[in-house]
């Protein structure tokens, strides 16, 4: 017997049964309020929609992987996908003829995709160039973004984002693969524990064959070697990891100067945007080298921090050299696993949402992808004037 009916036999013993019917209606209104009250304080599935099909990551998004360790939407029972916004509408039935989306997903704005499917959160998936109106859209409606790597294609579109973000009190993040490394968390927390001492030299490089030996789908190669929809070519795609894991590792730390060398070693290839960018950033007590390229022989994502009495290596997402003062050589350690809700980023943005972590100080962070935003733009102005430039920007 429920305890509501329990209630209702002990009122009838005390005082008769004339009044039976009024406490049983007041009983169970009482208990189908709480029961409403646990329901709405319980988290269910976190909502979410995908704006743009044109970056490659959204696959990883859909099915999982390296990109999202804890799998994809489509296998999982923490997040829902409520909808697709893509104004491509032979883009849309790729994506669903691959990996079997509802047509009824299907939207071609925002608004409507908003309006129809209520979603708590959208992930971005266009060209970096968009990412400016999608974000302004989502703020006026209260709905929070997590968009792909980098930011934006400069950093006046970067801080228009924040202030839209601060309009529209909605949280805006930016996913990079490398942020569910447990290698890059290891070297981060050798540093705070001062194991290595204080950094003093960061050189970071990313990136592979180029997108076009590693067959990039046609909608992905035509906006990254575009210069107005990408920025740049190499130094937006992978200049940006360095970037931001440097300005993590340094708790926000801007540069003072940022020098950048752009090349373009397969002109026929990419004749609008480089190919290779070697930037130097220059901090009061530290060094930064980030090396991006379109014409590493293979796939790369490493770290290598040196520190006053030792050093750091990242060997792909799992294990670590580490060498410390005294000692002739290094030797390899596996990175401790990362843990929810810092794995993946659905764990993360779930988590922030909903107000169980900080976004502060994160790789993904609205704060720390301004710097970022500001240190890519000035790389491509050093680079386009052969000159140093100095931070903060003039006239962003």
């Amino acid at each position: 017997m429920r305890f509501s009916e329990h209630l209702v036999q002990l009122y009838k013993k005390l005082y008769g049964g004339y009044q039976v019917l009024k406490i049983r209606v007041v009983a169970l209104t009482f208990f189908a309020l709480c029961g409403g009250l646990r329901a709405q304080t319980s988290a269910g599935p976190l909502r979410v929609g995908i704006v743009g099909l044109a970056h490659g990551h959204v696959a990883g998004f859909l099915n999982g992987g390296a990109l999202v360790p804890a799998g994809g939407l489509l296998h999982r029972s923490d997040v829902q996908l409520v909808g697709v916004v893509e104004r491509d509408r032979q883009l849309f039935d790729k994506y669903a003829g691959r990996f079997h989306l509802s047509p009824s997903l299907y939207f071609t704005s925002i608004d409507e995709m908003i309006a129809r499917t209520h979603p708590q959160a959208v992930l971005v998936c266009t060209g970096t160039f968009e990412h400016t109106q999608v974000v302004e859209a989502c703020a006026r409606r209260g709905v929070h973004v997590m968009m792909e790597k980098p930011m934006a294609v400069s950093y006046r579109d970067a801080l228009s984002m924040a202030n839209a973000a601060k309009r529209g009190n909605i949280h805006v993040l930016v996913d990079y693969e490398t942020t569910w490394y447990a290698s890059n968390k290891a070297a981060y927390d050798l540093l705070a524990q001062n194991a290595i001492g204080e950094v003093r030299k960061v050189i970071v490089r990313d990136g592979h064959r180029g997108p076009k030996l590693i067959n990039v789908p046609p909608e992905f190669f035509a906006w990254l070697t575009d210069p107005k929809l990408n920025g740049a070519g190499a130094l937006y795609d992978f200049g940006c990891y360095g970037a931001d894991l440097m300005t993590w590792l340094t708790h926000g730390e801007r540069p003072l100067s940022v020098t950048a060398v752009t090349q373009q070693l397969q002109p026929e290839v990419y004749p609008k945007v480089d190919d290779e960018a070697n930037v130097l950033l220059n901090y009061k007590n530290a060094v930064a080298i980030l090396q991006g390229s379109w014409n590493w022989p293979f796939d790369i994502k490493n770290m290598d921090v040196y520190g006053r009495t030792g050093s750091v290596k990242t060997i792909r997402s799992n294990q670590i050299e580490v060498r410390r003062q005294g000692e002739s050589e290094g030797h390899i350690d596996r990175a401790t696993s990362l843990a929810a809700p810092n794995d993946d980023p659905l764990h993360y943005l779930a988590a922030v949402i909903r107000g169980e972590i900080s976004e502060e100080g994160s790789l993904s962070s609205l704060k720390t992808n301004l710097t970022v935003s500001e240190i890519l733009d000035a790389a491509r102005r050093s680079a386009q004037t052969g000159q140093t430039v100095k931070l903060p920007l003039q006239n962003p």
